[in-house]
Order: structure tokens, then sequence, then C-alpha cells
């Protein structure tokens, strides 16, 4: 008994060690597992993500950003920035037919459906790009604007390369899977900023929560909108290959970013970076800018382009504002599936007329090059042999008349001196009075001593109408009646005269 228990005594130590070391070594490996976890879309070999300063440039946040990806269904982006190109240039309008061929009427899920030989409007057909992200209004876009998804294709790379996105390639108008279609974070920033920049007038689309297309309800997949403040668009997308993307603009003040985060492993994870990343970054951000980030580019058009629209033999009129409508907010509970590329939809429908469901009032375009008086290259801010680029302030043009119908409230014989405050750009004199009546009857306070007037300016061939309000003793004076502007969603900027 007495020999026996000193054994006995020692293998119980031995089991204690034995659990105390058990113990430890797990405590230890789940230290070292809780990070990983919570880090568990970075350690993705599919993730990627960006967040850049859009007044200025700045790269704020990078990840892999410029390792190739796969853009799943962002390669809309460039499909709409050409669309916008388009009708910016006159070329199609907003209520030209979108024929659907065979092989767009043929593309998988998600898509609106359209038969074979049936039609859309190109506004129906950017709406259902935003929003359900269809692959087959797509293709027939791409094939009306480029003649072919294969020159389309080759127009999509070769405006890439003009808006200096080096790491791109295209292969189709959708983004559905092709092993040679390839992006990087940081060229998706690019073409962010470069929808925003290059076609203001059209920008506010992104924020399109949902429009009924004939008797369907068509919700954005976004579903930041509404929901992070400040986030304006701009796109979702996924294939299994690609993981969850999305390109988010956020505007926060005179504070503006665009984010991108690529490879989400799932929807909710994707969205929930993306939501920490605007967090982290946007109090980082600059107030103030250094001119358009992105050169303007007139990439020749193939003379095959546009081969199913109705040319104008000139330059048409394109507002730069859309129907009003109501407001719809998208179903919270959409599932992470609806913005796969592998949905299954309802059956063709008929081509009926959209109704936009907007989030706010539209934003009009102010050109930077007049606020900021300069050109800066996206992030790299040397620019000395690069060739000016146009404003933002977009030639789409419009047939010029004389001015017409004075406000009552607005002197507009001479341009005051001293400071003003600018509120809006248009190619129309009208148009730019129009805004500033109404401008002057939102916040009537604040502009009761103000003076009302326009400005035009010349920009390729085509004259435009600044509308500003003078009156403003001082700088300061200026800015705090921007202020209380921009605190009734009204955007603006302090100028001197």
């Amino acid at each position: 008994m007495r020999q026996a228990l000193p054994g006995k005594v020692f293998k119980s130590a031995i089991s204690i060690k034995s659990f105390m070391v058990f113990t430890l070594a797990a405590a230890i490996g789940m230290a070292s597992v809780a990070p990983v976890s919570a880090a568990k879309a970075t350690r993705d070999s599919r993730y990627a993500a960006i967040v850049v300063d859009a007044n200025t440039g700045e790269t704020l946040h990078s990840s892999n950003a410029d390792s190739r990806r796969y853009p799943a269904s962002l390669t809309k982006m460039m499909t709409l920035y050409l669309t916008f190109e388009a009708l910016s240039k006159g070329r199609i309008q907003k209520d030209s037919k979108v024929v659907f061929s065979k092989n767009a009427a043929a593309e998988p899920p998600t898509k609106i459906g359209v038969k074979a030989g049936g039609s859309i409007s190109v506004e129906a057909a950017i709406l259902s790009l935003i929003t359900r992200s269809a692959n087959d209004a797509s293709t027939a876009l791409g094939e009306m604007i480029g003649g072919s998804e294969e020159n389309f294709a080759r127009m999509m790379t070769a405006k890439a390369r003009s808006l200096g996105m080096k790491g791109t390639v295209f292969r189709n108008a959708n983004g559905l899977p092709n092993t040679a279609q390839f992006t990087t974070a940081r060229d998706m920033a690019k073409l962010g900023i470069a929808l925003r920049e290059h076609y203001p007038q059209y920008y506010s689309y992104f924020s399109t929560r949902s429009f009924a297309f004939g008797r369907q309800r068509i919700a954005n997949h976004n579903r930041l909108l509404g929901r992070i403040k400040g986030v304006d668009g701009i796109k979702t997308g996924y294939t299994r290959a690609s993981g969850f993307n999305l390109v988010s603009s956020v505007q926060d003040g005179n504070r503006r970013i665009v984010a991108v985060v690529l490879g989400g492993a799932s929807g909710a994870s994707r969205d929930n970076q993306m939501a920490q990343l605007i967090k982290t970054y946007m109090p980082q951000a600059s107030k103030r800018g250094g001119g358009d980030l992105i050169a303007k580019t007139d990439t020749p058009m193939p003379a095959v382009a546009v081969a199913k629209a109705d040319l104008p033999k000139r330059n048409a009129p394109t507002p730069d504002m859309r129907p009003e409508a109501e407001v719809v907010v998208a179903d919270s509970a959409t599932d992470e599936a609806v913005e796969s590329d592998e949905v299954v939809v309802a059956a063709a429908v008929p081509a009926p007329k959209p109704v936009i469901a907007r989030t706010a009032e539209p934003k009009i375009a102010m050109a930077s090059t007049e606020r900021f008086g300069g050109k800066i290259p996206f992030q790299i801010r040397k620019a000395k042999d690069r060739a000016p680029a146009e404003g933002v302030e977009q030639a789409y043009a419009e047939e010029r008349a004389p001015a017409v119908q004075a406000l009552d409230q607005m002197k507009t014989a001479s341009v005051p001196s001293g400071w003003a405050i600018q509120v809006a750009s248009s190619p129309s004199d009208g148009e730019a009075r129009k805004i500033l009546d109404k401008t002057a009857k939102q916040v009537p306070a604040v502009l009761a001593d103000a003076s009302a007037f326009t400005v035009p300016f010349e920009k390729g061939g085509v004259t435009y109408y600044r509308a500003r309000f003078a009156g403003f003793d001082s700088k300061d004076a200026a800015w705090n009646a921007c202020n209380a502007l921009k605190k009734k969603k009204i955007a603006c900027y302090a100028i001197a005269q």
C-alpha cells in the first residue's frame, strides 16, 4: 500500500499536468483563432479593398488593391459609363429603344426577361442594370452601342485604359464569368469617381432604390442605400468565382470617398466590412478638393457603334434631372442570393415605361474645375505631362436659344462683385434661372438680401450658365449662407467674383 501510493500520486500528478497543458494549449489556440475569425474577410484569398478620398485622390486604405480580381456585375459600371457617354453626345436618347437580340434574351439570370425582338427604353435599361443588375439588358445595351457585344467589350477596355485603369480587361457587358475578364479594387475606385465626375447629370440614377417595371417593383440590391449615412450608390456584384463585391460612393458634407470591397464571403459580411471602412475613413477625408481626379477622355467610337439606335442628325437636348417620383424603401429582408448571377426570375415581360423611385431631390451638377481651379490625376498628384481634361460639366449638348423670361426676384443686368455662392450649372439659361428661383423659395430667410444671376461660359463649343447668388459682404458670410443651404440638402460652394 505504502509503495503503491507514490505511484498513484505520480499518475495523478501526470494527469493534472496533462490537463493543464491541454487547457493552456486550447486557450492559446482559441486566442490565435479569435482574431482570424474576426478578420475572416481579409483572410479570404479573393479579398481586396480600397478607400479613396474623392476630393483629393489620396488612398486612405488599401488591401490587395492592385491584385487581379473578377469584377462580376461591377462590370456594368463601365457599361453604364459608355451609355452615359452616348447619351451626353446625343448618339442615343433616354427614350431610344433597346432591342433584345436572341443573344441578349438568352443571357442567364439575373435578368428582366424581355423576349428576343422585344425592346425597352434606354432609361429602363439603365435602371434595370442599377437595381436588378440585369444581364440581358446589359448585353442589349452593349450590342446597341457597340454593334456587337465583342466590339463593345473592346470599347470598354479601351475606355478603361483612357481612364487610367491599367489592371482591367473586359470581355462582356454584364460581368458573367469569363476567366479573361479581370480588374482591381483600385481600378474600380477610379471608375466610381469617373462616373460622378464625368456624368453628374446621370449619377443620381445610382441612388434609385426601386422602380416599377410592368407589374414588377424591382428593388436595388445595394442594401447600404438609406441605411449608411451619405451612401448614394454605386454597384454590387457577385459570382462564385468573385465572391461578393461592392463599390460605394459616400458623401458627408464636403467630405467624399469611394470605397471598394471585393471577394466578400457573403453579402452580409461584405456590407459589414464596407460599413466599417466608411465609419473609419470618412472622418479622415479632406473637406477640400484639388481638381478633377480622372482625366476626361473622348475615345473615338468605332464606326459600327450604336448600330441599332435612331441617331439624331445633330446633338439633342439631354435634361440633367430625372422626373419626380415617389420614394420607395428597399426591402431590408432581401435575400443575399438576389444579387447573384444565378437567380431565376419571372417569365418574359413586355416593355413598360419605368417609374423611378427616388431617394431625394435631384442633385445639380457643378464643375469641379471651377471650384478647385486645377487638375490632378488619381492618387499620383503630378500631372505635368497630362493633357488638360474637360470639367465635370459634361458637354451634353442642347440647342441654345436666347435667354427668356427674367424672374421677378432676380437682378441679372450685370455680374455683381464680391463674394457669391454657386448652386448649379446648366447648359440652359432658363433652367439655371428656374433653379435659382426654386432655391430662393426654399431658403427665403438666407437669401433675402441676395441677388440671383446667371453667368455664361463656353466649354467644348457649348454655352453653359452658372447659377449664383451674390451680395455677401465677406468670405465668411458666403460660407455661412452656403452651409445653411447644405442643411436643406442644396449643393453649393462659395466663390469670389
